[in-house]
């Protein structure tokens, strides 16, 4: 490697910087884990820079459902639009760099989108949190610049997380302290006809010299092409609300899904519940939402692509429901109804099931009778 920089001292002399390489990869992913802004998200778009939120470093890819995990990734971050970015980091010096490390980051991917559940994502992140002596929610709110008592927004941040990794709408990067011609054309490639997928590399260069120390971090990949099609997909964001949701869940899902879903508006409003609708550019949300006291509960939610979620995850923060015996008991309320049932473990996560399935006989009604013993459980707590 070679190259210079120069840094023009308060005496006005001239301090020359060397271009060096790193030690080890070991001290070159410690850089990223630390200081996440070297992944550049100023350059990856300029009018709204990406801001980072470090999951953790060496995450693990399982290779099928329920399985052990078959391969590590460097590091998962995930950026203000709760899009997950693996980040994948080699030294310019390691043969793999050329073109084994792409084979390498898109069997990540690809099984990453499908075995990864937002359950254990939001659990590493709570761990590396732990680890740091961080508040989870805190960071959430300062990516999100929201409010620091909108309880709301980390819920549907870690929902957004789910539908991005459902729609395959993920980040990938490569970073190097040089980037070889061979991989940013790989690189150039990909970017360009891989959509929602985003694949990009930042090079990541060393300057040492009298004590100094400076890095500088350059995103490769982008084309103009791969530009405009990215830029056109993030402005199909939109805002959902009653009536496009039940048009869309109509088109998806038929009558049968809608008859429910407009029986569950009707329940909620009927109880004065919240509704937030979500924003997903694919797919729309609903979550009847209970104000209570000051606080915000989370009961359900249910989405365009016709499945219905139960909250138990949102439920265990708040009293009652972080008595686990009373989420058993949600559990087996919600089981009774229900021909396939939702697993044991269910009481910890946010179980779903096909929201048509409740039109049959009486399950629906039945369904809102469980609803509405959530809520009463939350008013005499």
């Amino acid at each position: 490697m070679t190259g210079k920089i120069y840094l023009i001292q308060s005496n006005n002399t001239l301090q020359a910087l060397s271009q060096q390489p790193y030690p080890n990869e070991d001290l070159f992913q410690g850089l990223l884990e630390q200081y996440p802004d070297l992944l550049a998200g100023d350059q990856m778009d300029e009018a709204n820079p990406r801001r980072w939120l470090l999951v953790a470093r060496e995450v693990g890819v399982p290779g099928e459902e329920g399985g052990s995990n078959q391969w590590s990734l460097d590091h998962l971050f995930l950026d203000q639009d709760a899009i997950p970015t693996l980040v994948e980091v080699k030294r310019a010096s390691d043969t793999r760099i050329r073109r084994e490390v792409v084979g390498q980051m898109l069997d990540y991917a690809a099984n990453a989108v499908v075995y990864w559940p937002v359950e254990t994502i939001r659990a590493r992140f709570e761990a590396t949190c732990e680890k740091r002596g961080d508040d989870p929610a805190q960071l959430i709110l300062e990516l999100m610049t929201a409010s620091p008592d909108d309880e709301t927004v980390v819920e549907v941040f870690w929902d957004q997380v789910k539908t991005n990794l459902q729609a395959a709408k993920i980040r990938m990067v490569f970073v190097a302290d040089e980037i070889p011609p061979e991989l940013r054309r790989i690189v150039e490639f990909l970017n360009a006809h891989m959509d929602p997928v985003e694949v990009l590399a930042v090079e990541i260069k060393q300057y040492v010299g009298e004590g100094l120390r400076t890095l500088v971090p350059r995103v490769v990949g982008q084309t103009a092409e791969a530009q405009g099609k990215k830029a056109t997909t993030a402005r199909s964001q939109r805002q959902w609300d009653e009536q496009s949701f039940v048009a869309e869940l109509r088109h998806k899902h038929g009558d049968d899904a809608v008859q429910v879903a407009e029986k569950i508006i009707a329940w909620a409003k009927e109880r004065k519940l919240r509704l937030w609708w979500g924003k997903g550019s694919q797919d729309g949300s609903c979550y009847p939402m209970l104000d209570h006291n000051g606080e915000q509960y989370w009961l359900i939610s249910f989405w365009t692509y016709g499945r219905l979620n139960v909250l138990f995850q949102q439920m265990a923060t708040k009293p009652p429901f972080d008595d686990e015996a009373l989420r058993v008991e949600l559990l087996r309320r919600v089981n009774d109804i229900l021909d396939v049932n939702l697993p044991p473990d269910g009481i910890n996560r946010l179980p779903a099931f096909p929201i048509a399935v409740l039109k049959t006989g009486t399950r629906l009604e039945q369904f809102l009778g469980v609803l509405d013993w959530i809520v009463e459980q939350v008013k005499l707590a």
